[in-house]
C-alpha cells in the first residue's frame, strides 16, 4: 500500500496537523487512544480519507517474556477502530524482571535495545509470531535509537534485520533518525545496515530531530531534523522508493509552518534522490525484485530458510535454531538466559545495581540519566498538578526519587507513588502546598476513578487550599 507523505498526530498539534497540506496519513501512539472513540481531529481527518497507522510503544516484543495478551488485544481494538492498514511497534524491551527471574517486575519507560544475538533473536522471532496471531492487520517493527551496546553481540543491525524478516515475514518500519543516532552513539554504518537490510520489506519511515550533546546524540523528537538525517533518507531512497516516510515530533512542538518546511524539506529529499539514482542514469533496475537481488533477499512467497540466510550475512557460527524448525516454539533455557542479561540491564539503569560486564559504564551512567529525566517529564505531563503543586522543587525531588525507586507500573501509578512518597518524607515544607499534594494524592489513590462528587469536593478544595 502506498501511504505517502505523513506526520505523527499528536493532541498538542492536533489543530496544525489537520491545516497541513499535502498530508496523506498519520500516526497515532497506540497506547494515547481510547479503544471504543476517537478525539475528533483523527475523525475528522478519516472522514477527509487520510490513513490512521497505530504505533505501539509498550508491547516490548524483544523481551524475555511472551507478548502480554491484554496489551495485544488492546492494539488489536485499535486498528479495528481506526480501519488501518497495519499497526507497528518496536524491536525493543520496555519490562524485566518477574517470574523468569523470581525478581521484582521493572519498568523502563523507554525503548532499550535488544541484544543482536541468536538468543535474542529466537525469542524475538517468536513473540513477533504470536502478535502476528493476535493482530487483525499486518505488523511492522521499527529499529530503535540507543545510547548504548550489548557485548558480544553476533550481528549487524541490517544482518539481524533481515534474519527477523526472513524468519517472520514481518515488515519493517525504517527509522532514519535513528540510524543516524547509532552512527554517532555505537559507530554503526547507515549505508551499511541499509545495505543488509531487506529493503522490499520496509512498510514505511520514520524522519526525526535530535541533538548531540557531548558526543552523544540523543534522539529528542524535539528538535528540527537535521542534515546528517537526511542524508540517510537520501541513502536509503537511493535503493528503494519506500510507500511511506512521517516526520515525528513529540515535544517542544512548533507552529505550523515550521512542521510545513521540514516536511517539504523530506519531500525534496526524496525527489533528489530518485533523481540522482534514476534507473536512465545509472543504469540499475529499482523495482522489488532487483531491491532483493541486491541485498540477497528473496522476493515475498520465497523463503531461502535460516542457513542461507547465515551465509548470506556472512555470519559464522552455531544457527540460532539449530535442529530444529524457525517456527518451533524457543526452549525455556533461552528465555531464562535473555531474562537474566534484560533485568541485569535494567536493573543497573533504574535500580542502581551494578553495571553488567562488558558495558560501557559511562554510557550506562548517560542512559541512566535519560531514562529518569523522561520519567520526570512523562510524569509532569500525566500529572500536571504535581509540578504546579511543588514549584522549582518538582524536578530536584522526582530525580532524587526515581533514582532509588525503580518504576514498576505505568506512568499513572508513578505519579502517586512519589506523591506518597514525598508525603511520607515530611514534603513539601509549604503547609499549603502540602495541604494540596494530600488531597490530590487522596482523591487519585482509589481503586476506582473519582465520580462526579468526589470531583466537586476536589474542586472545592482546591478554592479553599488556595486561598
Amino acid at each position: 500500500m502506498k501511504l505517502g507523505i505523513g506526520i505523527g498526530w499528536r493532541p498538542e498539534i492536533a489543530d496544525e496537523v489537520e491545516a497541513l497540506a499535502g498530508i496523506d496519513w498519520v500516526e497515532a501512539v497506540a497506547e494515547n487512544l481510547c479503544a471504543d472513540h476517537l478525539p475528533d481531529s483523527l475523525v475528522r481527518l478519516r472522514e477527509r480519507g487520510v490513513t490512521v497507522v497505530p504505533h505501539g510503544v509498550a508491547l516490548g516484543l524483544g523481551g524475555a517474556d511472551r507478548p502480554d495478551p491484554g496489551r495485544l488485544a488492546a492494539l488489536a481494538a485499535r486498528a479495528e477502530l481506526l480501519g488501518t492498514p497495519l499497526v507497528t511497534e518496536h524491536i525493543a524491551f520496555v519490562r524485566a524482571g518477574g517470574p523468569l527471574t523470581a525478581s521484582p517486575r521493572l519498568e523502563a519507560g523507554h525503548l532499550l535495545p535488544v541484544a543482536r544475538t541468536w538468543d535474542a533473536l529466537d525469542v524475538l522471532c517468536e513473540n513477533v509470531r504470536i502478535a502476528q496471531d493476535s493482530l487483525p492487520v499486518p505488523l511492522a517493527l521499527e529499529n530503535i535509537a540507543a545510547l548504548i551496546s550489548w557485548p558480544g553481540e553476533e550481528l549487524t543491525e541490517g544482518q539481524f534485520l533481515a534474519e527477523l524478516v526472513e524468519r517472520t515475514g514481518v515488515r519493517l518500519l525504517i527509522d532514519v533518525a535513528n540510524l543516524h543516532t547509532n552512527h554517532v552513539n555505537l559507530g554503526q554504518d547507515p549505508a551499511e545496515a541499509l545495505d543488509e537490510l531487506p529493503v522490499e520489506a520496509i512498510a514505511y519511515v520514520h524522519v526525526a530531530g535530535g541533538v548531540e550533546k557531548n558526543g552523544v546524540w540523543h534522539d529528542t523528537h524535539a528538535h528540527p531534523v537535521s542534515a546528517p538525517v537526511l542524508e540517510v533518507l537520501a541513502e536509503l531512497r537511493s535503493r528503494v522508493d519506500p510507500p511511506g516516510v512521517l516526520l515525528e515530533r513529540d515535544d517542544a512542538f512548533p507552529p505550523g509552518t515550521e512542521l510545513a518546511g521540514e516536511l517539504d524539506a523530506i519531500r525534496a529529499t526524496l525527489r533528489q534522490a530518485a533523481t540522482v539514482h534514476t534507473p536512465a542514469e545509472s543504469g540499475e533496475r529499482t523495482d522489488t525484485a532487483e531491491a532483493g537481488e541486491r541485498t540477497g533477499v528473496a522476493e515475498a512467497g520465497e523463503r531461502t530458510g535460516t542457513a542461507e540466510a547465515r551465509e548470506r550475512t556472512g555470519v559464522a557460527g552455531p544457527a540460532p535454531a539449530e535442529g530444529r524448525a524457525a517456527a518451533d516454539p524457543v526452549p525455556a533455557g533461552t528465555r531464562d538466559r535473555t531474562a537474566v542479561a534484560q533485568t541485569a540491564l535494567l536493573s543497573a539503569l533504574v535500580a542502581g545495581t551494578p553495571a553488567p560486564e562488558g558495558f560501557d559504564h559511562r554510557r550506562l551512567r548517560v542512559q541512566s540519566r535519560a531514562l529518569a529525566a523522561k520519567r520526570a517529564d512523562v510524569v509532569a505531563k500525566v500529572a500536571p498538578e504535581l509540578p504546579e503543586i511543588l514549584g522549582d522543587g518538582y524536578r530536584p525531588a522526582f530525580l532524587a526519587y526515581a533514582g532509588s525507586r525503580p518504576m514498576s507500573g505505568g506512568y499513572r501509578r508513578d505519579a502517586l507513588d512519589f506523591a506518597e512518597h514525598v508525603l511520607i518524607a515530611g514534603g513539601p515544607a509549604d503547609p499549603v502546598a502540602r495541604r494540596r499534594l494530600t488531597y490530590w494524592w487522596q482523591d487519585r489513590s482509589g481503586a476506582r476513578p473519582p465520580g462526579r462528587t468526589t470531583r466537586l469536593v476536589r474542586a472545592a478544595r482546591a478554592v479553599l487550599v488556595g486561598k
